[in-house]
């Protein structure tokens, strides 16, 4: 046999515990009507009566007795089943996010974020690709994308205003002077399409057509090659402030572009009113604005105030 209707059973489950049609309906947000609706479709579904008459009232009959005491106990079970799923939820967050940022801003910061929630764990999904939020496994991505699309939240970050950057080393090794030097030396990952940005930028019209190098798939493996002295990275200046810092990396023009790709805070639009959703958003977005100080690259400002 197939179950009957979920809809009926519960407000046979709820008729049964008061043995009152009114109450149940009540309890339900139904019409008096609406109960005994469902009453009779479940009745005739199993081919039997589960209530009668008493007085102005109802009662249960032998079977509607029976069944009425495993029914509740099912409810129950499912209530417990979906608590534990929404609380397990609740203590887990899952972030998605590039190599890049993981590795150069997120992975010294989080333990920040873990102090003002220590009940709440963090799973971290490192990924260069976009993760499709749809499937409902990660709650919170943060993404450099042109447009993040439909049926999520958003909230701006930073823009990406990049400028080739090398150590110091390579450097005096390979004196850089004009644009055009970098056609001489090499460059890292020089397939990256934040080149095409940077010289589509000036105002000399030069192209830097794609030149043999060093080719990575992460900004944070373009950087660190840099730093070790190994060519010239276009990057993203706020993700490697320690470097930069120290003189470890070094930008021989003073000209910086701006990539499409913003960054944002993107998450589900069902998943805007979650606790920990809410806490990390609270956390992250000063957080950035902290990291960046008085902005000298202007990554603060919004695309639309541009």
């Amino acid at each position: 046999m197939s179950l009957p209707p979920l809809a009926a059973v519960r407000v046979f489950e709820a008729a049964a515990r008061h043995e009152n049609y009114s109450r149940a309906a009540e309890e339900l947000a139904l019409t008096q009507a609406g109960v005994s609706y469902q009453i009779k479709l479940l009745e005739e579904r199993i081919g039997a009566q589960l209530f009668t008459r008493k007085g102005r009232g109802v009662a249960l009959t032998s079977l509607g007795k029976r069944i009425a005491p495993r029914v509740s106990e099912a409810f129950s079970l499912l209530g417990e089943a979906f608590s534990a799923a929404q609380a397990e939820n609740e203590a887990v967050l899952s972030i998605t996010c590039s190599r890049t940022f993981a590795t150069n801003w997120l992975a010294e910061r989080i333990g920040a974020f873990n102090l003002t929630k220590p009940s709440l764990a963090v799973r971290l999904h490192v990924s260069d690709e976009v993760v499709d939020l749809a499937a409902g496994e990660i709650d919170v991505a943060i993404r450099g994308v042109i447009d993040p699309g439909p049926g999520v939240v958003t909230h701006f970050l930073v823009r990406q205003i990049i400028t080739p950057m090398a150590s110091p080393e390579f450097l005096a090794r390979n004196p850089i002077s004009t644009p055009a030097d970098l056609r001489k030396v090499t460059r890292l990952s020089p397939n990256d399409e934040w080149w095409d940005t940077w010289f589509a930028s000036l105002s000399d019209g030069y192209d830097g057509a794609h030149d043999p190098g060093l080719r990575f798939d992460s900004q944070v493996l373009d950087g660190q090659a840099a730093i070790a002295g190994h060519g010239v990275a276009m990057i993203f200046p706020p993700m490697f402030p320690d470097a930069i810092a120290a003189g470890r990396l070094v930008a021989p023009f003073d000209h910086y572009a701006v990539e499409a790709r913003t960054m944002w805070l993107v998450y589900p639009e069902h998943k805007r009113n979650l606790a920990k959703v809410r806490a990390f958003r609270d956390w992250l977005l000063p957080a950035i604005r902290e990291s960046l100080g008085d902005d000298p690259l202007g990554a603060l400002v919004h695309p639309k105030d541009a």
